[in-house]
C-alpha cells in the first residue's frame, strides 16, 4: 500500500540545484533570480559577481552547483549551458516578538526562501554567435550625428531697479576717539 516513487521530471540535456532555507524573503531573492533567467551560465556568474545585493552570493552558489551537476552527473558541455529556470518559493517563517512602548509588543516575521536553478544545454544550431567588437576604422566611418539648433528665447522685459544706496563712510578723528575713551 505504499506510494509509487516519483520519477525525475528532467530532460536529458538539463541539470538543477536546489537551495533550501535561504535567509531572505522570496521577494528579495526573486529580484536577483530575475537577473539571470535566460542568460548563459558564464554571463550569469559574472552578473552575480558584481551584483550589490547580499542574496546574490546565495544565488551564485546555487548556480555554481547546478553547473557542477550538469558537468559531473549529466556529462553536459558547460560552455553551452544557459539558465532555463530560476524559481523562488517560500519555506518557513520565524515569528519573533519585539518589545514596544507602554508594555506592548509587536510581531516580527523572518522569511526564508527556497531557490531552484535549472541549467540546460543549448542545441548546436541554437548557439548564438559571439558579437563582433568594433575596430577603430569602423568607428571612424560612422556618420556624425546632427544636432538641432537651440531655440531662441524671447527677451524678457525686466523692470529697472533703483540702484542701492551706499552708506556714508564713518570718519572719526583721532581727537574724538581719544576723548571718548577718556570719558569712560
Amino acid at each position: 500500500m505504499s506510494q509509487k516513487q516519483n520519477t525525475v521530471r528532467m530532460a536529458d540535456n538539463e541539470a538543477r540545484a536546489i537551495t533550501k532555507y535561504v535567509n531572505s524573503s522570496p521577494q528579495k531573492v526573486n529580484l536577483v533570480a530575475q537577473l539571470i533567467r535566460g542568460k548563459s551560465a558564464e554571463r550569469a556568474l559574472i552578473d552575480l559577481e558584481f551584483c550589490n545585493k547580499a542574496v546574490a552570493q546565495d544565488v551564485k552558489q546555487t548556480l555554481r552547483t547546478a553547473i557542477a551537476n550538469a558537468e559531473n552527473n549529466h556529462n553536459l558541455d558547460i560552455d553551452r549551458l544557459y539558465v532555463s529556470e530560476a524559481t523562488v518559493g517560500k519555506t518557513m517563517l520565524l515569528k519573533r516578538m519585539r518589545i514596544r512602548g507602554r508594555g506592548r509588543s509587536a510581531g516580527i516575521q523572518k522569511f526564508f526562501s527556497r531557490l531552484t536553478v535549472v541549467v540546460r544545454e543549448r542545441d548546436q544550431e541554437n548557439v548564438a554567435p559571439q558579437p563582433k567588437t568594433q575596430t577603430k576604422t569602423t568607428q571612424a566611418k560612422a556618420t556624425p550625428v546632427k544636432v538641432a539648433p537651440a531655440k531662441k528665447e524671447a527677451p524678457k522685459a525686466d523692470a529697472k531697479k533703483a540702484p542701492a544706496k551706499k552708506a556714508a563712510p564713518k570718519t572719526e578723528t583721532k581727537a574724538a576717539t581719544k576723548t571718548d575713551k577718556g570719558s569712560k
